[in-house]
């Protein structure tokens, strides 16, 4: 029998390149009756980067459904979340090995592999998307306008480009909700990781959230210095006033958006989401639904005794007036610890100021790194329980914090990576 190492199946696959690549359904099929075959071989490499195989990092899935590929000279075993599912099939006839399986949906997943009884390759990012980041038939779509620019005056001589998502149901006759995201020019593409535009077309359409304005805004730019951090991480009002008088006040002139903080949300990741809970802390009357995937909770901006920093925010809930918004926090155990501090630890501390305060708060707690897998992965339920029992005829509710979630304890560290 020939057998056919990386390099060759690499020039084979690239057939497959130039024509239609498999779908992920197809591929997951092959693998599971025909592991042995040419043609899911070269389907995978057409699939896939062919330095992941070899570092171990290739995977790809659909829904719960997942196909991992590595080259090796010996059977790896596959450790999915911590736990080993076992040796992996040969594809016979190359250096290949196969394994399906399942993850749950709604969340991001680790793995790496055993070989020879050592630790190789691996990812702690893995999202396992939910039905509604996918397409489905009969949900009409909304359209994202092309790029916008913005010159402020507030941050003089900033330009800062913005999309805005109009919703198939908006016809111009009622204001509608609004919901701004930071560093939006992700989310313009709807087929790209964070999948905005499909969960939101198919949410609208579920009855799960209203009918809404996306505002998708950039970091802006002053010449060729980036402002992305002096716009994000600063704990101060000069971002939301810039949203306020300046660019929201522009978008609002071209569309009709409610007015009331009980129809506003904003979110973000990183720095976009400690910037996102700092427009709703000091503008509350603006934006009453917060989104911080991965929040920068930290001590970026920070300059002591001039400037508060993000690091203050878990004493500054406990200790200020309390203000009424509700608010989903995400992060993952592996985030950032760097001279600015640790996002693990600041986003705990968080979640627990919001709980012994009695926010209407959730954080979602996972595995990840600094990255978008868990919160792409999670969207939906996020966006649902952020916009949960919203009523188009009111203007206003009291957030309280639910029986359920007063019922628990608060967050603690387990366990440690280190003795």
């Amino acid at each position: 029998m020939k057998t056919w190492n990386l390099g060759l199946l690499l020039l084979t696959a690239g057939v497959l390149l130039a024509a239609d690549k498999p779908a992920v359904k197809e591929l997951l099929a092959m693998a599971a009756t025909t592991p042995d075959s040419e043609t899911l071989r070269q389907g995978l490499l057409a699939s896939v980067k062919p330095e992941d195989v070899k570092a171990g990092k290739a995977v790809i899935g659909e829904l719960s459904n997942f196909l991992w590929v590595v080259e090796s000279e010996t059977q790896p075993v596959l450790v999915v979340d911590g736990e080993a599912r076992g040796g992996m099939r040969h594809s016979e006839g190359s250096n290949l090995w196969i394994a399906v399986g399942k993850l749950e949906q709604g969340d991001s997943h680790k793995f790496h592999y055993l070989v020879g009884g050592k630790e190789f390759g691996g990812r702690n990012d893995v999202p396992a998307y939910l039905p509604e980041s996918y397409e489905m038939a009969g949900v009409p779509q909304g359209k994202v306008t092309d790029k916008l620019v913005h010159k402020s005056k507030i941050y003089p001589g900033m330009d800062t480009n913005y999309w805005v998502y109009v919703p198939a149901q908006y016809d111009g006759t009622r204001p509608v909700a609004l919901m701004v995201w930071q560093d939006g020019e992700k989310y313009v593409d709807r087929n790209g990781a964070g999948r905005m535009g499909i969960v939101v077309d198919n949410l609208i359409a579920q009855k799960k959230i209203p009918p809404m304005i996306l505002v998708l805004i950039s970091p802006g730019t002053v010449g060729e210095t980036k402002m992305r951090s002096i716009e994000y991480d600063t704990v101060n009002d000069t971002y939301p006033r810039f949203l306020r008088d300046e660019l929201l006040a522009e978008v609002e002139a071209k569309y009709k958006i409610r007015k009331d903080s009980y129809s506003r949300g904003i979110g973000g990741e990183s720095s976009g989401g400690i910037c996102s809970f700092n427009a709703a802390w000091f503008m509350p009357e603006q934006f009453s639904r917060v989104l911080s995937r991965i929040g920068s909770f930290t001590s970026i901006q920070w300059k002591p005794n001039v400037l508060d920093g993000g690091q203050s925010y878990p004493n500054k809930i406990r200790k200020e007036p309390k203000r009424n918004i509700r608010v989903w926090l995400s992060d993952g155990a592996e985030d950032l610890e760097n001279e600015h501090g640790s996002w693990p630890l600041q986003n705990v501390q968080m979640a627990n100021s919001l709980k012994r305060m009695g926010f209407d708060y959730r954080f979602h707690w996972g595995v990840g790194t600094h990255s978008t897998g868990q919160g792409n992965a999670e969207l939906p339920t996020a966006m649902t329980w952020l916009w949960r029992d919203y009523d188009a005829d009111k203007t206003g509710q009291e957030y309280v914090q639910d029986d359920a979630e007063k019922a628990k304890g608060l967050w603690r560290v387990k366990a440690l990576s280190r003795d």
